[in-house]
């Protein structure tokens, strides 16, 4: 991938800090990988964000894990709105595509740290030490080393710069 390659319509784009709220915020990315046969496999995942990383859970062995011990370049899309406006003949979209390098985390401490960081964003103030416990030598964390973030939104969500 050329990651020099910069979106065409700049307008759209989203700042940085707009990029960052959305990937925090986001409740299920659609993650990309390089699958069997070189064939693209994407897959609806819950995530954190966390110190420059996307951490996700997954199975330890699985079409997904093979696919990133082949090839570790992934992406991530992260939908904010999508309101279909039929009239127009378009959507008032805002979204957010992550790439990265994907590694797969094995050490239980790491494990237990990434799997504490998703239960504090998708069952906040629930005590998740049971639920860890229960299922951490079956489950591996995926950690996404974020390479670049482009957030970009529809050309009518556009605030006028005066």
């Amino acid at each position: 991938m050329n990651m020099e390659r910069r979106m065409r319509r700049i307008r759209q784009l989203l700042p940085m800090e707009e990029s960052i709220r959305i990937l925090k915020g986001g409740r299920v990315a659609v993650w990309a990988v390089a699958g069997d046969d070189d064939y693209p496999y994407t897959v609806p995942i819950n995530y954190v964000y966390a110190d420059g990383f996307v951490y996700l859970h997954c199975a330890r062995q699985g079409h997904k894990i093979d696919a990133i011990r082949r090839n570790p370049k992934c992406s991530l899309c992260i939908i904010d709105k999508d309101d279909v406006v039929p009239e127009e003949f378009t959507s008032y979209f805002r979204s957010v595509i992550v790439f990265g390098h994907a590694e797969i985390i094995l050490d239980q401490k790491k494990i237990e740290d990434a799997l504490s960081l998703l239960c504090e964003k998708y069952s906040p103030g629930i005590d998740p030490s049971h639920e860890i416990n229960k299922f951490l030598k079956n489950v591996c964390i995926v950690r996404i080393k974020i390479i670049e973030i482009t957030g970009k939104e529809a050309i009518e969500l556009v605030v006028p710069v005066s």
